[in-house]
């Protein structure tokens, strides 16, 4: 796996493929800096070497050139973040783009224009592709949140770098995070699925059935565990159709020695929102009118149990509905076993848009020891698929 300390980039221009498509509020300021702060490291490395950075990157979905979706609008924030003044082209591939390139002196970073501007990128078109790769002399790919789709800048620009491409810092942790969960981490191995859907997680749970000691099935897709085993379940949120399957599941664990954790009491509401009235009872005894919207006091210490018996956690979606404060209790109680276990030792990943959200909402994320930034590109890692932009580096 080549990373960045196979190269000098000494007097280089290294093409980098970033994941700057952050949020923007209505006056274009970026309201969170999260995945500019992660490309930190590759591009500080780059000019520390006497090389120049290229940055590449796409915002939002734009339909043809759409200001609102300019790359224009986070040069500033960039440049706050690096600490380099970063020069800004309004183009990626072109008479301009190509001159602004040339001219760029090491130490300098370059940021190019959003590249779904053209139809090209997300069509993976290899004259688009071609282009682009004349704009630097190594390509670096670490934009693990878009490392899943087979475009333009994350996959095919790679085939015109032959042994001049590789990953950056922030894709190569990420491959590294998912390998210690899936293949080298230390036992006990515990993975915890939540969220509201079983069908969402079902190829995650098949693949991950060889690689786990332990699996807690958490939030809303727990229901249908329980309500496929007899449990009566009152109003909660359950996939019928998918029954057969959450069986199936629990008989295929069971035969590779899997302990499966479902939570045996539930935090219940009569409405779904904060001013409810609440109840704990058993899981598989849910009145009717009633919904579980959190794990309860006896599942939450049941799971810290668990928790701190393992050595390697994977942390992929949330306990409960922890966006309504008063069911946050059982997301937040697992995040501190989760952080209690890794300052004992114990490697933890968490990944997936939710459990991501709610380890910034409850401030877990310097307590784990790695928090995934892509939601697409980790689940597709965790299923087992090799991801288009990895494979185009190790090609």
């Amino acid at each position: 796996m080549k990373t960045l300390n196979d190269f000098n980039f000494e007097n280089k221009k290294a093409l980098i493929r970033v994941d700057f498509n952050v949020p923007l509020n209505e006056k274009f300021e970026v309201t969170d800096t999260t995945r500019i702060v992660s490309a930190k490291p590759t591009i500080i490395k780059i000019l520390e070497d006497g090389g120049s950075c290229i940055l590449m990157s796409h915002l939002g979905r734009p339909k043809g050139f759409q200001d609102e979706f300019s790359l224009k609008h986070i040069v500033s924030t960039v440049s706050d973040i690096l600490g380099v003044d970063v020069k800004f082209v309004p183009d990626c591939i072109g008479a301009d783009a190509e001159e602004a390139a040339a001219n760029l002196k090491p130490g300098e970073v370059l940021l190019l224009e959003n590249l779904r501007y053209y139809k090209e990128e997300t069509a993976g078109d290899v004259a688009f592709a071609e282009k682009l790769s004349k704009l630097g002399d190594i390509y670096v790919n670490d934009a693990f949140g878009t490392a899943h789709r087979a475009h333009a800048s994350t996959t095919i620009v790679a085939q015109f770098f032959e042994d001049k491409k590789c990953f950056g810092t922030l894709l190569a942790q990420e491959i590294e995070s998912i390998k210690k969960v899936m293949e080298t981490g230390e036992k006990p191995v515990l993975a915890i699925l939540g969220g509201a859907k079983v069908s969402s997680k079902i190829t995650i749970i098949e693949n991950i059935l060889d690689k786990v000691d332990h699996l807690i099935i958490g939030g809303g897709m727990a229901f249908t565990f329980v309500k496929a085993q007899g449990g009566n379940i009152g109003n909660s949120i359950c996939e019928d159709d998918k029954m057969d399957l959450a069986l199936d599941i629990l008989e295929q664990a069971k035969a590779k020695n899997v302990q499966v954790h479902i939570p045996v009491d539930t935090v219940a509401a009569d409405d779904f929102s904060n001013d409810a009235n609440t109840q704990i009872v058993d899981i598989n005894a849910i009145p009717d009118g009633w919904e579980g919207v959190d794990a309860g006091p006896k599942s939450r210490a049941q799971f810290h149990d668990v928790v701190m018996a393992c050595k390697t956690i994977l942390w992929n979606g949330p306990l409960g509905v922890f966006e309504m404060e008063k069911f946050a209790t059982g997301t937040i109680e697992l995040g501190n076993s989760i952080a209690e276990a890794t300052e004992k030792g114990a490697f933890s990943l968490v990944g997936g848009g939710d459990s991501v959200a709610a380890v910034k909402q409850f401030g877990f994320q310097d307590k784990v020891s790695y928090v995934s930034t892509g939601g697409g590109a980790m689940l597709e890692s965790l299923e087992g698929k090799t991801l288009p932009g990895i494979a185009a580096i190790l090609e």
